[in-house]
């Protein structure tokens, strides 16, 4: 097998981490010696043993002269619970280290690599490191600029709408397609919604698959509307954000918090939640992704207040038709094309009968 196979291997073991071990980084780490993987691994879980001390651990005495793949740098600061990687693999005897991308965080970025150098260590960096950068794009936003990687999420029809005038929505896509949105939120650490969509749909935002983890939910209501029998706030687990301006009622925010959830206040912003200062505070709570899934006022608050970092709209083939139908983005129309949100790294993938597009937004 060539480097680039083992460092394949290192990132599908290390996708198995993505929503789990935030707000670390999804490493997973291969051992080989004599052309043979004779040790693999991942890191499951933040305060858990990382990948390469996993490996290690398996490999025991055997990992002396054999080479270590890995997708991320192996950290060597000691600011977090577990002990640093690089001590570990210098004293296994391993003899080569392949990296696919240098760690974004600064306590580490180039530091691991040097202190396994200087110790005799041949490493490598920069293999397949476009594909590492895309795994943990979540962690790379959060360490660098301390701020939740947004993913904004659109269930539409072919003509671009998201309900009928009278608010019908259930379902405009298929079951693959629900289902592919489900799998998502068991890989961001948090969904976002506006208050609109609560009081129309009232949704528990659950994960439904099997051995899936509920995320975060973070509920935009600017003067808290909220009913308190929403579904949204019954999950019993601490996990329910609502996000509020600081005029809002003082003293439901007070029962709200008393009742096991939690309440952000943001300065106003254009009459609304200001998204931006929501971030901050969110990163300040170590949540590294969030996907924004309605409505249409959200997303274009979204967009405006340029918090979005990718897209991900599921096309369903129907067209609702009628200009007093709900679009799948609100808001004011811009002043010219030249003002369109552009999208680059398109890809698209078929959903049963519905169509997935994804990309990226560029903010500055």
């Amino acid at each position: 097998m060539k480097k680039e196979e083992y460092i394949k291997l290192a990132l599908a073991l290390a996708d198995k981490g993505i929503g789990r071990t935030s707000p670390n980084p999804a490493v997973g780490a291969v051992i080989v010696k004599n052309n043979k993987v004779i040790a693999a691994d991942y890191h499951k879980k933040a305060g858990e043993p990382h990948a390469e001390a996993l490996a290690l651990s398996k490999a025991g005495a055997d990992a002396k002269g054999a080479v270590l793949y890995i997708n991320l740098e192996p950290c060597c600061h000691t600011d977090k619970k577990t002990p640093p990687c690089t001590k570990m693999i210098i004293k296994s005897g391993i003899k080569k280290v392949v990296v696919s991308m240098l760690d974004p965080n600064p306590k580490v970025s180039g530091r691991g690599i040097k202190e396994l150098t200087e110790a005799g260590i041949e490493t490598e960096d920069g293999v397949m490191e476009k594909e590492a950068l895309t795994l943990n794009e979540a962690f790379v936003k959060f360490i660098t600029k301390k701020r939740p990687f947004v993913i904004l999420k659109i269930a539409q029809s072919l003509d671009g709408k998201i309900a009928t005038a009278k608010g019908e929505s259930k379902w405009i896509t298929g079951e693959k397609a629900r289902r592919y949105v489900h799998s998502l939120r068991n890989r961001v650490d948090a969904v976002m919604v506006g208050i609109g969509t609560v009081l129309k749909d009232d949704p528990s935002l659950d994960c439904r698959l099997r051995s899936g983890r509920n995320p975060f939910r973070i509920i935009v209501d600017s003067s808290l509307r909220i009913p308190l029998e929403a579904k949204v706030l019954k999950h019993g687990d601490w996990k329910t954000i609502i996000a509020a301006t600081e005029d809002a009622d003082a003293e439901k925010a007070t029962l709200l918090n008393k009742s096991g959830h939690n309440v952000i206040f943001t300065k106003k912003r254009a009459g609304r939640v200001d998204l931006g200062e929501l971030m901050l505070k969110l990163g300040g709570m170590g949540i590294t992704s969030i996907m924004i899934e309605g409505g249409s006022s959200l997303a274009a608050a979204a967009l405006s207040d340029m918090i979005v970092d990718k897209v991900f709209f599921f096309t369903a083939p129907k067209i609702i038709g009628g200009s007093d139908s709900i679009t799948s983005v609100g808001g004011a129309s811009p002043s010219s094309l030249s003002s369109s949100i552009i999208i680059s790294g398109l890809k698209t993938r078929r959903l049963g009968d519905d169509l997935l597009i994804e990309g990226y937004i560029k903010n500055p």
